[in-house]
């Protein structure tokens, strides 16, 4: 199935794909990739390492996948969906991006077009959360319409309905 990368103002948001998802796992660049400093981090690693068992468990999940944040051709994060669609059609977002793009709206900016493309796909709604001393994470998630809805001792939760 071929997804299209999804594009906003400043940013592309690219589809990770199989062998993708293995090079982010090794960290090791193929030829075509164009990585940021510091791309890829922890958070990609485990994003591509669920991308590729949700593959192998259910097969091919759509735009509910891993995306790559691409700033001019150079990719300096990522975003995406855990998996697909819960029973009540919530689907669950993470992100992240490298430490020097960050502080710059980048990642309200590609989470506004995730959530529209969850939207376009039809869920309910989408779910996020972020630790309690990770403001930045708050700001993003507020910033691109979601609300908080709940929070724990180590987490808030985010939620936007459709």
């Amino acid at each position: 199935m071929k997804i299209e990368s999804v594009a906003t103002a400043r940013l592309v948001l690219h589809p990770l794909g199989e062998g993708e998802a293995e090079r982010v796992i090794a960290r090791e660049s193929g030829d075509g990739d164009r990585w940021g400093a510091e791309y890829p981090g922890d958070g990609d690693v485990r994003a591509a390492t669920g991308f590729l068992r949700g593959l192998a468990e259910r097969g091919d999940p759509g735009v509910f996948r891993p995306y790559e944040i691409r700033l001019d051709g150079v990719t300096v994060g990522g975003i995406g969906f855990h998996g697909p669609p819960d029973e009540l059609g919530v689907v669950t977002i993470g992100y992240g991006l490298t430490p020097a793009v960050r502080g710059n709206g980048y990642a309200s900016e590609a989470l506004r077009a995730l959530l529209e493309t969850a939207r376009v796909a039809g869920v309910a709604g989408v779910k996020g959360d972020a630790d309690l001393d990770n403001p930045a994470s708050h700001r993003v998630m507020e910033a691109a319409g979601m609300r908080c809805v709940a929070q724990d001792d180590q987490l808030r939760h985010f939620y936007l309905g459709f």
